[in-house]
């Protein structure tokens, strides 16, 4: 029963200890040539260029279209928004000067 224990304590100590990533090693042997380092450097490079032409591609789609109508809609929306939060404060400025019709619950 001890050992079992042992071994799962240990399992559990292995599993959450961090691990030593391999990707930048400086002892690599495989890394030693400048070439090497050249190619590794291009192929970086060519999925950095990838991953950003897909972002831009995927950014592009998702971006909304907007439409002239839409400006002038937004427009009346946010001044009807401002007309509704000014008579707001001048309600609650009321309020707090005592008049108490303007007090809601």
């Amino acid at each position: 029963m001890k050992l079992a224990s042992l071994v799962c304590a240990f399992a559990v100590g292995v599993a959450f200890l961090p691990v030593a990533a391999l990707a930048d090693d400086p002892n690599d042997p495989t890394m030693r040539s400048a070439a090497a380092r050249a190619r590794d450097s291009a192929i970086i490079k060519r999925m950095n260029q990838q991953q950003l032409a897909y972002v831009r591609k995927r950014d592009a789609q998702q971006t909304p279209r907007v439409r002239p109508g839409d400006r002038a809609a937004y427009a009346d929306a946010r001044a009807e928004y401002d007309r509704k939060m000014a008579a707001w404060r001048r309600a609650v400025a009321a309020c707090n000067a005592g008049r108490w019709e303007y007090c809601d619950n």
